[in-house]
């Protein structure tokens, strides 16, 4: 349900991803398939499990 919001709402958008503790990753949502959200920073890939994830908004 998660991936299918991110998907609907967040694809190709730089969005602040927040899964606890003091990191919140950055980034342009690249994909999100197999339960996993794919972040592009400068190039560089991130990719995050989608259970983890406590908050998302977008920059």
């Amino acid at each position: 349900m998660m991936q299918s919001f991110i998907v609907e709402h967040y694809l190709n958008k730089d969005v602040d991803v927040y899964c606890g503790g003091p990191d919140v990753f950055k980034g342009n949502v690249e994909a999100c398939a197999d339960n996993v959200l794919t972040l592009n920073s400068e190039g560089k890939l991130t990719h995050i499990a989608i259970d983890k994830i406590i908050a998302i908004w977008g920059q």
